[in-house]
């Protein structure tokens, strides 16, 4: 536990087959919102959302990675009824230096959230959307790159 970054307390959820049966997925109907996060950790009354990244450690975490366990935080409050003051990032077990990062759970963050998944509902009626960035790794690993007429190289 402590090589991958989950803090003390009680393993209530997993979607790693390391430790035990995968759960279903975390869902909340009101936001249209589903995600596995890697581990919930149940400490007294709290619940900690856990993501453990397989990339290279960075200085500072990703804005999607936050994102994403932001949008973790929030699945645990609405399913479990619970609002975690804070979730875990933890990079590269494998790496030799790895690197965990706790992101508070803050009013702020959580409006972000709400105003990317918005606009994400909000794209996902459009006709026609395009590609939003100019990165040839991204459109290479893209689920639609097989019939995006705006794929990169």
């Amino acid at each position: 536990r402590r090589a991958i970054g989950i803090p003390g307390g009680r393993l209530i959820y997993s979607d790693t087959s390391q430790w035990r049966k995968q759960e279903e997925p975390l869902y909340d109907p009101e936001y249209g919102l589903t995600g596995r996060p890697d581990y919930l950790i149940e400490d007294g009354l709290t619940i900690i959302p856990v993501e453990v990244k397989s990339s290279r450690p960075p200085a500072a975490p990703y804005d999607a990675h936050i994102f994403q366990l932001a949008a973790y935080c929030l699945l645990v409050e609405k399913v479990y009824g619970v609002r975690p003051p804070y979730g875990i990032l933890h990079y590269a077990a494998h790496y030799q230096t790895s690197r965990t990062f706790a992101i508070d759970f803050s009013p702020q963050l959580e409006r972000n959230l709400l105003d990317l998944l918005d606009e994400m509902h909000t794209q996902d009626k459009l006709q026609e959307v395009h590609r939003s960035h100019t990165s040839q790794a991204r459109c290479r690993t893209c689920g639609f790159r097989s019939i995006c007429d705006q794929r990169l190289g």
